[in-house]
Order: structure tokens, then sequence, then C-alpha cells
């Protein structure tokens, strides 16, 4: 068969259609880049907000309406609205979260241990969801009960994968002799909370000593770290970039920059323990990208708490995020709550945070102009026979932009950063030699 495959939202469910792309292709079937072409089709659906909800449903009509015979549904959104997916129409099943980690072996009605085998060297993922970085899941499921998340609801209690079996997933990835050039450069470890990873193992660990394990047991070239609770930091924890391969970037939900609306949503943390954590990070590693998640407009917040977010978000000059109009998401404790604040004022809210975010992204970037720093060529267009548009991210998450007379797509090379774009920085490739897959600067 011909399967194409898609996600919608956040990392997570990027690392589980990778986990089914390994799997559909170690049973025989080919990976097709767009829905026309394909027999199967599989969507991992996402719930966060209203508008995922809806990019969700989109994505399966948009599916169907290209003509997929067969369209199998799963996710988040599909997890909590089972009826409705199914009754789209082209929907041929839906299959919940609790069920997902064994879809492809009851949808092939192959035993799960026909895949325990070997894995097979992963090939990136055709059409939109091509990454050369492979995502890495590493744990499911969340124990907070924070009142604004309707994952908890969608994904069930924290659950840790093993290191062994990490480990063989990351093997599969970076393995040059089977995957060739396909081989990943980078790795990003995924979990809806991340950094509780290890804690219900029967020897509890925990995720300073999985990234510990990977840098030891593996050679991949970057390893990186997605959303991190900065509760779960413990002592110590900044110490691991001391080795370089670590990619210089932490992404850090702060939410909301006042302690009373903090307390409200249920979060671990006041805005001084988070700005300590943020002073720890750039101590250790001065030139690290910190990244957070806000949510504009919570219940109950008003104009002084809004305005004491929008003070702190200025004061930790994050280097980027993620600004959420606040979603009233069913069965959450938030949605059921008082003085529900007006759309209109929420997205205005929005706006002032992305903005401020914008304003400091920039200043992070303008850091940077006139060095060089190792690019990993994520995306590249031919322009014309001789030249090529290449599009890609350095360790520490800055995207970069150039122009190349050769086509150096999942590869890392140096690259001197000249100015800000409208998409990113813009750069020259230095000087490199080849050395089969690496690149060295002359």
């Amino acid at each position: 068969m011909k399967i194409y495959l898609d996600s919608i939202g956040c990392r997570l469910n990027q690392s589980e259609i990778e986990i089914y792309a390994r799997q559909f292709r170690a049973a025989g079937h080919t990976l097709v880049p767009t829905a026309s072409e394909a027999d199967l089709a599989v969507i991992n659906t996402c719930t966060v907000t209203n508008a995922a909800d809806s990019d969700s449903r989109g994505k399966i009509r948009q599916v169907v309406r290209a003509g997929t015979e067969q369209v199998v549904v799963t996710g988040c959104w599909s997890t909590l609205n089972p009826d409705i997916a199914a009754q789209l129409p082209g929907v041929n099943q839906v299959i919940p979260n609790v069920n997902k980690a064994h879809l492809v072996p009851n949808l092939l009605l192959i035993p799960e241990e026909n895949f325990e085998l070997e894995p097979i060297a992963r090939e990136p993922i055709p059409g939109s969801r091509l990454r050369t970085r492979a995502f890495i899941k590493v744990q499911d499921g969340c124990d907070n009960r924070c009142t604004f998340c309707v994952t908890t609801i969608a994904r069930g209690s924290g659950k840790s994968r093993s290191i062994k079996d990490i480990l063989n997933d990351i093997h599969a990835a970076i393995n040059s002799d089977k995957a060739g050039d396909n081989a990943a450069k980078e790795i990003v470890l995924t979990g809806v909370h991340l950094g509780s990873w290890g804690q219900d193992l029967s020897k509890a660990r925990n995720i300073s000593y999985l990234v510990q394990t990977i840098l030891k047991e593996t050679d991949v070239p970057r390893l990186r770290l997605s959303s991190l609770e900065p509760w779960d930091l413990g002592e110590g924890f900044f110490s691991l970039w001391e080795n370089p391969r670590l990619c210089r970037h932490l992404h850090l939900p702060l939410q909301s920059g006042s302690a009373t609306v903090l307390r409200k949503m249920a979060r671990k943390t006041t805005p001084e323990a988070y700005a300590k954590l943020v002073t720890a990070a750039r101590t250790v590693c001065p030139n690290i990208a910190i990244t957070t998640d806000l949510i504009a407009g919570f219940p109950g917040e008003t104009d002084r708490e809004f305005s004491e977010t929008v003070d702190f978000v200025r004061e930790m000059s994050f280097t980027g995020g993620h600004v959420f109009t606040y979603s009233a998401r069913p069965g959450t404790a938030a949605a059921e709550m008082l003085d529900q604040v007006p759309f209109k004022l929420r997205k205005t809210r929005n706006a002032e945070l992305r903005n401020i975010l914008a304003d400091s992204g920039q200043k992070y970037q303008q850091h940077f102009l006139n060095q060089t720093i190792p690019v990993l060529w994520e995306s590249v267009t031919e322009i014309d026979s001789k030249s090529w548009h290449l599009r890609g991210l350095t360790d520490n998450y800055l995207r970069v932009n150039t122009r190349a007379s050769n086509n150096f797509w999942n590869q890392i090379t140096p690259v001197h950063l000249t100015e800000i774009g409208d998409n990113g920085l813009v750069g020259e490739i230095q000087e490199t030699k080849s050395y089969g897959s690496k690149l060295h600067i002359l």
C-alpha cells in the first residue's frame, strides 16, 4: 500500500507518526508525500486549542477530498470526540490514544513482535512532514493538573519509555551505514511532560540521567530537548551543557508572569522561581536560547495581572515563543471559572505579547550577526540548475536562510551570518570540505 501520514500540533505527534513511518516501511509499504497518491492515510489530531480542533477536522476533510480510499484518525481531538470524528465523511476508523501505540500492527494484522526485531533505518517522512531532525518519543501522558490543559484528559497519566527502547530508536535514526544521507544529524527528545521522564520506572531516574546516557551511548551530532516544565529542572541540570552536542536551547513554558494567575492555573512555579532558573541557565550557558509559551486572557486575568505578565516577559528577554489566546477546553477547571475574559480583549493581549517576543527575538538575532555558526539545513528548494535556497537551524534555534551552489540538505555547514531577513537570519556558507556525511571548516 501507499501510505500518507500527517499530524497537527505538538512535536510528540510528529514523533509518533515517525514511529508509524518506520513500522509501515518495515512491513513493506511505501510512504507518499500527498494524500492524493495514498491508499491509506493516518491523521494524528490535536485538541490543545479550539484552533487545533478546527485544524484537525480540516486536515481530515482535505485528505478525504484528495480521494484517499481509507482514512484512519487518531490523536487527542479524536480521542475526546470519537463520535464526531467517526461521523466525518470518509473516515474509516478512529483509534483512541490508549491504543495508538498499536495502530500499525492492528491495521495491518501483523503481530507486534514483528516490529521488535532490529529497527529499520530511518527515512524522513515525505511531503509536508519531512524533517531532517528525528523526533524521539521518550514519555507520554502527564500527572500535572494545570487548570487550562486538556492534554491530561486526552493522554492520561505519565508513562516513561525505557532507556533501551529510546536508544534503539536513536540508533536507528542516526545509523549512517543503513540510512546513508537520511541519517539524522539532530535528535529531539519529546514527551507530554518530558521533564518527568524516569520518575515512574522501577528504578527511578530523571531527565538529566537520560540526557547523559544518550550523549554517552550514541554519537548523535546534536541532541535537543523539547518543552520542559521549570519545576522539573533539579540542581546540577545546567551542567549538562558542558557537552557541546547538547543544543543551546531551552523551551520553558511560563504561561503567565503574574503570580496570582499562575496559582489559578495550578502551575508549580512563581515568577521569582522562574527568573532564578533563567538566570542560572544563562550563567552556565550565556548564549542559550530560551523560548516559552504564554496564554493571553486566562479567565479572570485583570489589567493589572496582564501588565505584570508584560513586564515580566520584557524582563526575561525571551528569544521567541508561542502565544496562545486562551481557549476554554471542555472538561478543564478553567472552562468553569467565572469572569471569562472577552474574546476581543484576549486577542488584543495576544498581539501585545507577540510583539514583545518578536522584539526580544530580534535583539537575540542581532547578537550573532557577523559570527560564523554551524547550521543544519532542513529544507532545500531548487532555484535553477546551479543554485539552491536553503533553510535551516543553528543549535541555539536561530532560523537561517542562504543561497548556495550545492544542495546541502541534512548536512551541517559553517555559515557566516550577515543580516536579519523576513524569515530569520541570512548567511553565507563558508568554504567547506566534505568527509562522508560530515562537513568541516577548512
